[in-house]
């Protein structure tokens, strides 16, 4: 029963994302809609069934877990599953708990986020510009984001600065953030806009800045030097000679990283993504209420694990968007 996950191309299932709610206090144009419409309450997994949930995975072999949403932090009480689930870094059995954010709500939570074990967290963070930020989170406030960041490092949280890149948006600002992170001993990571939700009028082909373009302009100023660093996951490194910092490439639509991928995602209602670019998942919420027993819930998790596929379907090449999957990002986890 704890014989680990593998899926079938036999890789071992180590990392698990989960989103524990859709909602968010920004609307990033690339993510949601203006208007949402948010799920009902009711069909969300409590707290206490995201712990079991979470808790199952640690048992057959997850490592590392993710918090993610929507916003994470904007969730009801969730300090109170961080600290739950800080038992499981205790005993060894999970060797990294953190959380991806827009950093809203650091200023809040960077103290109870470490006290509860966690040492790292991700922030979004797309622009320095204030009227652009304003932008194109629609409803959120540089200001307090950077009071966030600077509060996560205060409590000793490790920030990583995550900024999707976006064309003719922050284009201009590539040496500007990198800069200005480098100062902060922050290390980035730069993401291809992915094709996911009817975002309305949003033009995914126009937003697509290649980042093997934006690559190339940080080599203009800086010394770039490959990293062999392999987390299992999306994203390329190199380190910038001069800064020292570490800078990350996550490239689904010119580079496709399949092949050694060893992530799932849970969503705030119990369905499992085997695959963040497939369509393809499978309901754990119902295996999870139906029985008392784990064994019921172990079992699902292991059917999923066994439809894993090899790769996604992601393709701009053709000027078209292909592989575009309807659900938001917000649903599925970022």
């Amino acid at each position: 029963m704890t014989a680990p996950l593998i899926d079938p191309f036999a890789r071992a299932i180590r990392y698990l994302r989960v989103s524990v709610t859709d909602r968010c206090d920004f609307r990033c144009v690339y993510c949601m809609s203006e208007n949402m419409t948010f799920l009902p309450k009711k069909d969300l997994l409590t707290l206490e069934e995201l712990d079991r949930m979470c808790s199952a995975f640690v048992r057959l072999g997850v490592q590392k877990l993710r918090i993610t949403g929507g916003e994470p932090l904007v969730r009801r009480e969730i300090m109170t599953f961080f600290r739950s689930m800080s038992r499981h870094l205790d005993s060894g059995a999970l060797k990294e708990l953190t959380l991806t954010t827009n950093g809203s709500q650091l200023e809040r939570f960077a103290d109870d986020l470490f006290a509860a074990g966690v040492r790292r967290v991700n922030v979004s963070l797309d622009t320095l510009d204030e009227a652009k930020f304003a932008r194109v989170t629609r409803w959120g406030r540089l200001p307090q984001v950077l009071r966030g960041i600077d509060a996560a490092q205060r409590a000793g949280l490790r920030v990583k600065i995550n900024a999707v890149a976006l064309k003719d948006f922050n284009e201009d600002e590539l040496f500007t953030m990198t800069a200005w992170a480098a100062a902060r001993d922050i290390d980035m990571t730069f993401i291809e806009v992915m094709p996911m939700g009817d975002i309305g009028n949003e033009d995914r082909i126009g937003q697509y800045w290649s980042l093997k373009d934006l690559r190339a302009q940080l080599a203009t100023r800086y010394t770039l030097t490959d990293l062999p660093d392999d987390t299992g996951g999306p994203a390329r490194y190199v380190r910038l000679n001069e800064t020292g910092q570490k800078i990350g490439f996550i490239t689904p639509l010119s580079h496709n990283f399949c092949e050694s991928c060893n992530r799932v995602r849970i969503t705030c209602t119990g369905e499992i993504y085997t695959c963040l670019g497939q369509e393809g998942h499978s309901d754990l919420r119902a295996p999870l209420r139906s029985s008392e027993s784990d064994a019921v819930l172990d079992d699902a998790i292991r059917a999923a694990i066994a439809l894993k596929p090899k790769g996604h379907d992601f393709d701009y090449s053709r000027q078209a968007v292909d592989g575009q999957v309807s659900r938001h990002m917000s649903h599925t986890g970022g």
